[in-house]
């Protein structure tokens, strides 16, 4: 298993969830702090969960809070374990996205572990015609 992907189970496996109210969570802090944003766990912070993990793993992020900046991040590959998946959210054609670690799928379905997924990093189900993306780090070929 890939570093990344190993980092994202650790944190799945802390329970690492946003804090109701006007606290935020420390650690979903630190994930926003590798994307360059500021805290708060209010903020959008799937781009950041990912950012984390791979920068955790020696990996090069975007360094973005935006999902859809992984469409132009290391190189495209078919769905396979770890890859970043990127999905639209809103509309197919908006700024809007999300972005998890892939770990499986079905015809009609992918399986992803991710960060801001019901407000916690868990793994969720999302329907497979939502995905614009799989890529995989540069450092890493293919």
């Amino acid at each position: 298993m890939r570093l990344w992907l190993e980092q994202a189970f650790i944190e799945l496996e802390r329970g690492i969830a946003e804090i109701p109210g006007p606290q935020s969570s420390e650690r979903i802090d630190a994930y926003l702090r590798a994307a360059g944003l500021g805290r708060g766990d209010e903020t959008p912070w799937c781009a950041a969960f990912v950012c984390w993990c791979l920068e955790q793993a020696g990996e090069a992020s975007t360094r973005r809070g935006n999902a859809k900046s992984y469409l132009a991040w290391g190189w495209p590959t078919a769905p396979r374990l770890g890859a970043v998946s990127v999905l639209w959210r809103g509309a197919p054609t908006g700024s809007q996205g999300h972005v998890g670690f892939y770990l499986d799928g079905d015809p009609e379905l992918v399986y992803l572990l991710g960060g801001n997924q019901r407000d916690r990093v868990s793994i969720g189900a999302f329907p497979r015609s939502r995905v614009i993306g799989h890529r995989w780090p540069a450092r890493e070929g293919d």
